[in-house]
């Protein structure tokens, strides 16, 4: 047996030790307080398309039984600090979601995510095109609105376009199965299969997403009247690294989109999560106008190193466990 071993070397190994550290540099020079949260909670995201791991069920101080989940991002425990007053933070740790392993995906993984106080969506993209810039000098930067791109590959536009159209543009592009998929999970599709293979080297962010796929950000209607989401993605090297957001701060809408989520569960038989209710408490208490964004650190790294798989840049990945 020699999977006792590290997927990393010891090169490697020194290197992400380095980036953490320069990590916590960039942020720290800026005066951004780094935060420790749990990563053990009652409750975890609504998301449809994320599913959490079940750490089990535990008796309370009320010796009731309440179940547990490893959190799959910091994000909810951080907008609850924000809004009690924290101003610009940022959080470095790890993250798990159930049934994500292979080679860019591993159940548990480093995830960094930062939230800055009176930015919009487009001051944070400049500022993870700097960060970025650090690790990786030279590197160019592209923006492009998810419109634009979906118009120039797939000659769409995908706020308008009718959901019978995406759906054979989903059948064309995988199987017949996704002929009477949702409007959101076939631009999933189109988008990871067609488009982004064909993104241009360097740092691209996609921005302005249909509202349907907004998440916990705002939404506002642009220049030509379509309703978007204020949320961008980017992807390095055609990877996926970083989701962010202009931060929704009305409670009652977001509680309206975690009733969303459950519906949307429900149809695709997955299981309820119970809601968040210290979030919308927080939301409703006052969540500061703010952008926040989580990177994923273990694909970051691969991009510098020029690795071919997590493995290669994480010390023990799940085929290690």
């Amino acid at each position: 047996m020699t999977d006792w071993q590290p997927g990393i070397s010891l090169d490697r190994l020194r290197q992400r030790g380095r980036i953490l550290a320069e990590l916590r540099g960039f942020f720290q020079s800026r005066n951004i307080l780094e935060v420790d949260v749990p990563v053990l909670a009652t409750t975890s995201v609504t998301d449809r398309n994320i599913e959490s791991i079940s750490a089990g069920v535990f008796a309370d101080s009320g010796l009731c039984d309440v179940s547990a989940y490893l959190q799959t991002s910091p994000e909810y425990f951080m907008k609850r600090l924000l809004a009690a007053g924290s101003g610009d933070i940022f959080c470095l740790g790890k993250a798990f979601r159930k049934g994500e392993a292979g080679r860019r995906h591993n159940p548990e993984f480093t995830m960094l995510e930062w939230y800055r106080c009176g930015w919009d969506e487009h001051q944070l993209m400049a500022e993870l095109g700097e960060l970025i810039g650090t690790l990786l000098p030279g590197s160019a930067i592209q923006k492009i609105s998810y419109a634009d791109v979906f118009i120039q590959y797939l000659e769409i536009d995908p706020h308008r376009a009718e959901l019978g159209c995406l759906q054979k543009l989903a059948v064309e592009a995988a199987s017949s199965a996704w002929s009477d998929e949702s409007r959101g999970n076939c631009l999933d599709l189109l988008f990871s299969l067609v488009i982004e293979p064909q993104l241009a080297d360097g740092l691209v962010f996609v921005y302005d997403y249909p509202a349907c796929q907004a998440a916990l950000a705002k939404c506002y209607s642009d220049a030509q009247g379509r309703e978007v989401g204020r949320r961008f993605e980017a992807f390095l090297n055609r990877v996926e690294l970083a989701n962010g957001y202009f931060e929704l701060t009305d409670g009652q809408e977001q509680a309206r989109r975690f009733a969303e989520d459950q519906q949307a569960r429900i149809v695709a038989s997955k299981p309820e999560m119970q809601v968040d209710q210290r979030l919308l408490a927080a939301l409703e208490s006052g969540l500061p106008e703010c952008s926040g964004v989580a990177l994923g650190v273990d694909r970051l790294l691969m991009q510098i190193e020029g690795a071919t798989s997590l493995d290669q840049v994480m010390s023990f990945s799940w085929d290690r466990c």
